[in-house]
């Protein structure tokens, strides 16, 4: 077989059968996908235990890690998404999981700070080309049931962000830090099925520039200043959740060795519970969002969290594990509404939405991990817990939102 024979067979997406409908089989491809990009993602603060322990790092340099990691995906996700509106590239979704791939064997080797922020630098570059690209694929495959397909997807990187203390435990915390490097059997396996994503995502741009007419999209028929007015409540809402949820993921192992004298491992599957929590919420919200309307998930998601947060640094260890499981499985309900409101309000910049959002979580958590870590560094683990808790309270300005779905037009 030729070259050129065996190129026509791999990227000709002709033999690839397209709906209109919800294609399952592609959202629960990309979920899966993002469960394997968020898998490998999570290993980063699974592992701030050890690399404190081994080099001798302050919370503030963890939080400084965390902080380059967050903010090269933050900052180059909404480019991603501007020139994919423009110019989509199907199969850049492999791209960058095989950018991934190289920031994690680097962690694995690094021995240093600045190496460790190299690397995490790297894997934030890899992830901000997966994101908004990804998003817009589940948005393609929705069928129209935008919130449930979101949820799909997002719970995958739920998911596989509860994995990440799972793989610390079991694989890092035993056979040290060089065992990451087998983490990347895992982006070997996320880039042989974003392959075959990018010859679904090719033939469906095929498709829609045959058919103009499924490119018709609902479009929020509001004015511009409430159109701001509704981003702007939007971001305080990523500001209030993920600002909270930036110190249990980081900080919640630490909180239980030194609250309740809790070994690493057994703090490990503590923060799992939490997370695993997170990605049950996240595919219940989406499911509630088409159904109920996504301004009353967004609200009920982020204030619903508030009391459970607020009590959590009082009660004891039992108790602790029990008020974090529902408050990870609350908060984290709103993320999939969130991101469909915005991506309704400008039904043609899906991209550049998605890689605005995406980056503002990614951002957000860096900022509060930061933040957090210098904030520990001065006062105690503690401490931060009884200040972050106030965050979901914030939730309170959803009420202000326009409720968009009784105002949905077909934008021609």
């Amino acid at each position: 077989m030729s070259i050129q024979t065996l190129k026509k067979k791999l990227f000709n997406p002709s033999e690839i059968h397209i709906s209109e409908g919800t294609v399952y089989a592609v959202l629960i491809t990309m979920g899966v996908s993002h469960l394997l990009n968020d898998t490998i993602q999570s290993v980063i603060p699974a592992m701030y235990p050890i690399v404190k322990d081994n080099y001798g790092f302050t919370f503030a340099q963890i939080g400084l890690i965390t902080l380059f990691f967050q903010l090269a995906s933050s900052i180059v996700q909404p480019i991603v998404g501007i020139y994919a509106d423009k110019r989509p590239h199907p199969y850049s979704l492999t791209f960058g999981m095989w950018l991934t791939l190289f920031g994690l064997i680097l962690l694995a080797y690094a021995n240093n700070f600045l190496l460790i922020v190299l690397s995490v630098t790297i894997l934030g570059l890899g992830s901000s080309v997966f994101h908004p690209e990804a998003s817009r694929v589940a948005q393609m495959a929705s069928g129209g049931k935008k919130s449930l397909a979101q949820s799909i997807f997002q719970v995958g990187g739920n998911a596989g962000s509860a994995i990440g203390p799972l793989l610390a435990a079991w694989l890092i915390l035993p056979y040290g830090q060089h065992a990451v490097s087998w983490v990347g059997v895992i982006a070997v396996i996320a880039a042989v099925i974003l392959f075959e994503v990018g010859r679904w995502y090719s033939a469906k741009l095929t498709y829609m520039k045959q058919h103009p007419k499924s490119m018709q999209c609902a479009a929020i028929n509001y004015s511009r200043r409430k159109k701001y007015g509704a981003m702007t409540i939007l971001v305080v809402l990523m500001f209030s959740k993920y600002i909270y949820t930036s110190c249990m993921t980081n900080y919640f192992t630490f909180f239980l060795m030194e609250k309740f004298d809790l070994s690493v491992q057994n703090a490990q599957y503590c923060l799992f519970a939490y997370l695993a929590a997170m990605a049950v919420g996240t595919l219940a919200g989406g499911m509630f969002g088409d159904k109920f309307g996504r301004k009353y998930v967004i609200l009920g998601s982020i204030f619903g969290a508030a009391p459970f947060a607020l009590i959590l640094p009082y009660v004891s260890l039992g108790w602790t594990i029990f008020i974090a499981i529902m408050a990870g499985l609350i908060i984290s309900s709103a993320f999939s509404s969130i991101l469909v409101y915005a991506t309704d309000l400008y039904p043609k910049k899906v991209g550049m939405i998605s890689g605005l959002f995406f980056g503002l979580m990614y951002g957000l958590a860096g900022v509060g991990s930061a933040f957090f870590g210098w904030l520990a560094d001065r006062t105690s683990i503690e401490f931060i817990f009884h200040v972050s808790t106030l965050l979901p309270l914030l939730g309170i300005v959803a009420t202000f939102l326009p409720n968009p779905q009784k105002r949905l037009t077909i934008n021609n």
